[in-house]
């Protein structure tokens, strides 16, 4: 019997890969959705230890169902604290004790930058987006930032319009330029139809994983830039039994998840 069911959604393979990005110990900035989801999936299955902390303030949520928000009441019950935004960016974030932080964006670059802010030019811009929220700080001192996106032309691009939150900026070095933590950045962008890791060396995003039903030309064609195929290239491996059963028994069983497809995540 095979330990990877068949009939799971993108949106549950996307937050699978997501969970096997955490480890056992981690303190992990989330927010609602994907991030949510893949934490708690890396909680009951590999990273028990694994301490959630929602933008509002709480640590440690063990939420009955999934949270519509970072202020839902639902993830208070059981919260080892309940305080505020400034325990989080303030104590937690500056104080270095954040491992990961889960981030996505309406536009996001080769280096991992992220744009919430405008299309276009900032002065005349197409269009206004909300703007940073926790992002910025979660991207700027966090040691691991796992991006979220669509992959498509419109979603990804060679360069942002504008910076909201800092991924590598402009390549190698670029970070600790600009005063961030050294050793910090993207580690991971994990889309709709492929896993892609950050070079230690160039900090481009390069593809190391495609999902399955999709191909590698495929995901070059949709990727605005060069993209560098990793030599070990190979298909993203299915959401797990053990993966699965956490998500649809224990996490969601109502299938709140499936939101995302409407959104595109397919």
């Amino acid at each position: 019997m095979s330990n990877h069911p068949n009939d799971y959604i993108k949106p549950e393979l996307m937050a699978c890969c997501g969970a096997r990005e955490i480890r056992d110990g981690d303190i992990v900035v989330v927010g609602t959705g994907f991030p949510t989801m893949s934490a708690n999936i890396a909680r009951y299955t590999h990273a028990p230890r694994a301490m959630l902390m929602q933008e509002s303030g709480v640590f440690d949520a063990r939420p009955a169902r999934p949270a519509l928000s970072v202020g839902d009441p639902c993830l208070n019950p059981g919260a080892a604290m309940i305080g505020g935004l400034v325990d989080v960016m303030g104590m937690f974030l500056q104080g270095g004790w954040v491992d990961v932080g889960f981030l996505a964006g309406s536009q996001i670059d080769k280096y991992g930058n992220i744009n919430t802010t405008v299309i276009g030019p900032y002065e005349s811009p197409k269009s206004r987006l909300p703007g940073s929220g926790g992002a910025n700080p979660i991207g700027a001192l966090a040691k691991r930032t796992l991006i979220i996106a669509l992959h498509n032309t419109r979603s990804l691009a060679e360069k942002v319009d504008f910076i909201t939150t800092p991924g590598y900026l402009d390549g190698p070095g670029a970070r600790e330029k600009w005063g961030l933590p050294a050793g910090t950045g993207p580690q991971v962008m994990i889309t709709n139809k492929a896993v892609m890791r950050f070079d230690r060396e160039t900090k481009e995003a390069y593809l190391e994983s495609y999902h399955p039903g999709t191909t590698v030309d495929e995901v070059v064609k949709l990727t605005p830039w060069k993209l560098r195929v990793s030599d070990d290239v190979h298909e993203t491996e299915p959401p797990r039994e053990e993966e699965i059963r956490a998500m649809r028994e224990v996490l969601d069983p109502h299938r709140m998840i499936r939101i995302y497809e409407k959104r595109g995540y397919v």
